[in-house]
């Protein structure tokens, strides 16, 4: 079937959707497509690891559970169709309506989570769905969306309101975008250009490189542990993952104790360049290492570690373009830089992030509340981690009133159009009537210009 075929399929589905099912219909039929992957989350978790050949099986299982858990509970019991809200004052009301066809197209680091979450999104707001995975798992993705499919017949949902590119290349992505309504781009930065480029509207993503700032009079062996269990999650392959810490230099010894005892390895000065040349090829991060365990990149690099090591952590050279460990690094492995004091800290975050991850997200360790502020005042970022880890946190949980999501918006930092996690809402349009409202009491122009 091509692509032509399929968006009128979905258009036909779509309006067949939005006509039989109400709201609470509709809730039944997320939270069942949801629990697919919270049910089925061992059998998906090997597909992916299998298939990619990235991250880690036991991550992959956690967050098919977490995340579809996650979504769920989200979602359940929000208005997102007909009357959402009467203003008291000015009797303005709002009425959520579709978009239409949606094309998700996922990658290949969270090949199931991805498609469910955006497929949830969209069915939630009564919209058809096109999923184009990533060539490189395209496999288990089309499998989560075929065991979605199965279990949503018993609800009568029209046939082709779910559907699944199931030979994707870049010829099809582009001409899926170019005919749907809505666009959700999660993956490389480079089809998230082209998403935008596809005259279509649409929520792409922006690079991560999460910097993670370590405050005084603070437990540093806790931090150390909840920075590790960030970083390697999944071996490293989650955008909002650790990248760097920043750290107060009089307590260097220790916090670089303190990593040591969670399994960290700290590579010597003579061996950082034989890494940071594994990792990069010509400034790009080398595909022989997203994903992959610590113990194989070291041997790529020719290193030898310690047995039992979690992650490596390369220091920096400098900030930002002075030493490639600064950018981002899709596999276990860190760097870190000192400061001397908070605005330090905070300048060399910036400077990171303006070579590389702009807009994403940022971590502080702190029990100062005024430090915590102000860094999230003073980073270019769209979500400051506290006290947390960022790679399993960033994308939303329960705790943190971030929307659950695998697509996190970056803001004009990150060239995309929202600032926020992806969610359903941003899958309605809002028609809103406006009457003139006699409660309402009209100044006098005088009364205007004195107002403060």
């Amino acid at each position: 079937m091509d692509i032509k075929e399929m968006v009128s399929l979905a258009r036909e589905a779509q309006k067949d959707y939005q006509a039989r099912f109400d709201q609470d219909a509709v809730d039944q039929v997320v939270k069942a497509l949801c629990r697919v992957v919270y049910d089925n989350a061992e059998m998906l978790a090997r597909e992916a690891v299998d298939e990619t050949e990235m991250g880690v099986y036991e991550d992959k299982v956690a967050k098919c559970r977490n995340k579809s858990k996650g979504v769920w509970s989200n979602l359940q019991g929000k208005k997102s169709m007909g009357v959402l809200d009467i203003d008291e004052k000015t009797g303005l009301i709002k009425i959520a309506k579709p978009v239409g066809v949606v094309a998700a197209i996922t990658p290949t680091t969270n090949p199931i989570v991805t498609p469910m979450a955006n497929i949830a999104f969209a069915l939630k707001t009564r919209n058809a769905i096109i999923v184009s995975p990533h060539p490189r798992s395209k496999n288990c993705s089309a499998h989560t969306i075929q065991l979605i499919l199965e279990r949503l017949k018993e609800f009568n949902v029209p046939e082709h309101l779910i559907q699944c590119v199931t030979e994707p290349s870049i010829q099809a992505t582009q001409d899926l975008m170019a005919a749907v309504d809505v666009v959700v781009a999660t993956g490389g930065m480079g089809m998230v250009h082209s998403a935008y480029s596809s005259g279509k509207p649409s929520f792409g993503v922006g690079a991560g490189n999460v910097q993670v700032i370590l405050d005084e009079h603070i437990d540093y062996k806790e931090a150390a542990e909840t920075i590790i269990r960030g970083r390697i999650f999944d071996n490293g392959i989650i955008c909002s993952g650790e990248q760097c810490f920043i750290y107060p230099e009089q307590h260097r010894e220790e916090i670089f104790q303190a990593f040591k005892d969670h399994g960290a390895y700290f590579v010597p000065a003579e061996e950082h360049d034989k890494l940071v040349n594994t990792l990069f090829v010509n400034g790009t991060i080398s595909r022989d290492v997203v994903g992959k365990s610590v113990q194989h990149i070291a041997q790529l690099a020719g290193i030898s570690v310690p047995e039992g090591t979690r992650m490596l952590i390369v220091p920096a050279k400098g900030v930002g373009t002075a030493d490639p460990i600064c950018k981002e690094k899709m596999c276990p492995v860190m760097t870190c830089l000192p400061y001397k004091h908070f605005d330090e800290a905070i300048e060399i975050a910036n400077t990171n992030l303006k070579m590389e991850g702009s807009g994403h997200t940022a971590g502080i360790h702190s029990n100062n509340q005024g430090n915590i502020i102000k860094a999230g005042d003073e980073i270019t970022i769209s979500r400051l981690i506290v006290n947390a880890p960022c790679s399993i946190t960033a994308g939303g949980s329960i705790q943190n009133g971030l929307s659950v999501t695998t697509t996190l918006g970056c803001g004009s930092w990150g060239n995309n159009s929202i600032s926020e996690n992806l969610t359903y809402k941003h899958l309605l349009n809002i028609s809103r009537i406006a009457r003139m409202s006699p409660h309402v009491h009209v100044p006098t122009d005088e009364e205007i210009w004195a107002m403060n």
